[in-house]
């Protein structure tokens, strides 16, 4: 009821003020309010309405910016995918997703082109390049000149209706399209807001890929309060460096692998960033040799954010990084965490147990499956799969990922999906993927397989052909291993766990 408020509002009070910088474009609120309404115009009138579903597959860009805001204001439902599918990955996540229309770039075309006629929703007259002009496409910049600057026709959107459906498994196993309304997205307005101390004069810089949820919880509070917005088009460290001096940069949101990065190069100081508020790391724990240097170099300033896409969080604030440097923080006001054991009952403090909250922006479900989202979401509680204890502080120290979940580069990699395609391969007979530390990403994936007696593959070849058929470049394994059994649980499961103790320990 109200996100569709905000440009608008922004636009007419603050028309002049810098809202969006992206290269050498810098737009105030009125001049990107008018490019957001020429959008949502245009995709009203390609037949787009409220509920209909727009894949996106899209680096950082304005377009992608302008389509964020353009949904909001005609209740169309962005589905943002990695721009690195290819595929079936593809076929299988837009079909999911139920997509009438794709935006893309021209870089993807030819993939795109390759599996259209297997997109049953998406009849060519809307495909859509942002860059660019090829056969059987409509150009995005074309698409909106001809469109009004006048504010789209009034539709009625409750908080209840959904703004984005997230996918956070891969593409060859089971699809899971997190559903985010536009109640949940107001929540990360005014949550992350306060959280992160965001105020109408903020400068937000941005170099993480727009499409993946983390880049919400500084984007809404951006828009939210007409703060200026600073996007990258990718990460380069150096040259965010640079930017954070030049446009007095207030807020960064990065991941581990990112701040290790930022940690090699001259300037990122004190003396350099003196304007500096908010370091927040999101994605996975960073470790602690790490924060300590943070914290010598830019004190005062860190956050963490621990977080589930489906709608928990906690946050250790900048008050507290440093006497609690271990910790993932405390849930946000208006949250609640549990850990709870086995059976279900409350652990006390000091005892492991599986993280379980709930909170304003917590997912109705995913999309068409409720029987996962029967699993993970039980009397209004999700449960994270994540295992963790509380202090007796109550500030909450992550163990382990229950369900083995690879964080690379702050996406999250699941190893069933690599599993599904090393298995694939003639001489495999069974496949199980792990992750292990990464200095540079956090953690990356390692195949161990099973093969067929007699075979002649080597490791390098497995590697090679596994990596050749994932869906995307961070699903990759970093090496695979040759196991002459794999371990069993009694009820018969892999020991996935065991398997990548058995290598650290080959390797140590």
């Amino acid at each position: 009821m109200a996100l569709h408020t905000l440009l608008r509002r922004h636009a007419t009070y603050r028309p002049d003020d810098l809202a969006v910088v992206f290269g050498a474009t810098r737009l105030s609120h009125a001049e990107f309010n008018a490019r957001v309404n020429r959008l949502a115009n245009a995709l009203t009138a390609m037949g787009l309405g409220k509920d209909d579903k727009l894949a996106v597959l899209l680096d950082n860009s304005l377009e992608l910016l302008e389509i964020y805001q353009a949904v909001a204001k005609t209740g169309i439902v962005v589905v943002p995918l990695s721009p690195l599918l290819r595929g079936d990955g593809l076929v299988t996540l837009i079909n999911d997703a139920d997509a009438v229309a794709v935006v893309a770039m021209a870089r993807l075309a030819a993939e795109l082109d390759a599996v259209a006629d297997r997109l049953t929703g998406v009849p060519r007259e809307r495909f859509v390049l942002i860059d660019g002009h090829a056969p059987g496409w409509v150009n995005y910049h074309d698409l909106t000149a001809a469109a009004s600057e006048a504010e789209p026709t009034w539709v009625d959107i409750t908080d209840d209706d959904p703004y984005d459906i997230v996918y956070s498994s891969g593409t060859t196993g089971l699809p899971k399209g997190i559903i985010h309304t536009h109640g949940i997205r107001e929540a990360y307005c005014t949550g992350f807001t306060a959280s992160y101390r965001v105020h109408p004069e903020s400068v937000i810089l941005h170099s993480g890929s727009l499409v993946f949820n983390g880049s919400f919880l500084t984007l809404m509070p951006a828009f939210y309060l007409g703060a200026t917005y600073v996007l990258m088009p990718a990460f380069d460290a150096a040259e965010m460096v640079r930017l954070m001096a030049a446009e007095r940069a207030t807020h960064v949101m990065t991941v581990p692998s990112q701040i290790i990065a930022l940690l090699e190069q001259p300037g990122f100081d004190e003396a350099n960033l003196s304007h500096l508020e908010s370091i927040c790391s999101v994605g996975a724990p960073l470790m602690l040799e790490h924060k300590l240097e943070l914290f010598r170099r830019l004190p005062d300033r860190f956050y963490e954010l621990y977080g589930l896409t489906e709608g928990f969080v906690t946050i250790l604030d900048r008050d507290d990084a440093e006497r609690k440097a271990g910790s993932v923080g405390i849930p946000p006001p208006l949250y609640e965490m549990r850990i709870v054991g086995d059976d279900g009952s409350d652990l006390p403090p000091g005892e492991v147990g599986e993280i379980v909250g709930r909170g304003p922006i917590t997912t109705p479900g995913y999309y068409k499956r409720p029987d996962l989202t029967a699993e993970a979401i039980r009397d209004g509680w999700l449960y994270s799969g994540d295992l963790g204890y509380v202090d007796d502080d109550g500030f909450l120290f992550l163990v382990d990922r229950k369900k083995d979940l690879i964080i690379s580069g702050g996406v999250n990699v699941y190893p069933r999906d690599i599993e599904e395609v090393v298995v694939q391969h003639p001489d495999v007979v069974e496949a199980a993927v792990f992750g292990i530390a990464d200095a540079r990403w956090g953690e990356s994936p390692v195949a161990a397989v099973r093969l067929r007696p007699g075979v002649a593959a080597t490791v390098d070849e497995l590697r090679d052909w596994i990596n050749e058929r994932v869906a995307a470049r961070y699903q990759k394994v970093k090496e695979v291993v040759v196991r002459e059994e794999f371990p069993l649980s009694v009820a018969g499961k892999t020991l996935r766990r065991v398997i990548r103790d058995d290598y650290l320990e080959s390797e140590s």
